[in-house]
């Protein structure tokens, strides 16, 4: 069994997911993960106002070029208090709300992308979901905690009476981890990390500007946590 699956404590047997999917660097590792472990895999992106549409256009490029089918699903004015949603607030700020937590928190973000996405699987007869939270490296947001997967996951069952399940393959590594599974993940001619490094956008203003770690610009948390992540797992050698 999968070591990612170990440490969260799921036992089942799997067939159809559906992946939450922004074009972003851990969304597309988790996108391959899922191909890896499953027969048939979706992918779901979320329009939901943010600061620019251009991850958007990286995650059809990316699920095309994956051969899996991608949904967009608009949610334009559900979601507020956030400088990816409010796009006059710099982005390196801390939050109006919560100063311990930089402005690109977005309040309910992925409580209410979990309850879309459960809504469009259960439609699909797929109750696995897959989502590129991570506690490890990450800029503190409380949906991006294990306890919250654990809590949605039991509300999604509930709600609509049947047994999903929440993977996130990401959630105890590190950002150089993360690049290490994309590495992984290379195989039969598939250069995962390549994708990762030259089609994935992080970027929270959206830049496209190209550097050997990917697109961005070092002006955002993102893209530094991206980056430095890079270089940490270039000096361990598995990044060539």
């Amino acid at each position: 069994m999968n070591c990612a699956l170990q440490e969260v404590g799921y036992f089942c047997s799997m067939k159809r997911a559906v992946v939450l999917f922004s074009g972003g660097q851990d969304s597309t590792t988790c996108l391959y993960w899922a191909l890896t472990q499953f027969d048939e895999v979706q992918a779901i992106g979320f329009d939901y106002g943010q600061r620019h549409r251009e991850e958007l256009d990286q995650a059809a490029q990316i699920a095309k070029l994956a051969n899996v089918k991608y949904t967009i699903l608009s949610l334009r004015g559900l979601l507020s208090g956030s400088s990816l949603t409010d796009h006059e607030l710099a982005v390196d700020e801390p939050h109006a709300q919560a100063p311990e937590l930089p402005s690109t928190f977005t309040p309910g973000r992925n409580l209410l992308f979990l309850s879309a996405a459960g809504s469009y699987a259960y439609t699909q007869e797929s109750y696995d979901l897959v989502i590129g939270c991570c506690q490890t490296d990450f800029s503190g947001y409380p949906d991006c905690r294990q306890i919250f997967l654990e809590s949605t996951k039991t509300t999604l069952g509930l709600a609509m009476d049947c047994d999903f399940r929440i993977h996130a393959p990401l959630m105890y590594l590190t950002k150089a981890e993360t690049w290490r599974l994309a590495a992984e993940l290379s195989s039969d001619g598939v250069d995962v990390l390549e994708i990762v490094r030259t089609l994935t956008l992080t970027d929270y203003n959206g830049s496209r500007e190209e550097n050997e770690w990917g697109m961005g610009r070092l002006d955002n948390a993102a893209s530094r946590l991206r980056a430095k992540g890079y270089f940490e797992e270039k000096e361990q050698g598995w990044l060539t």
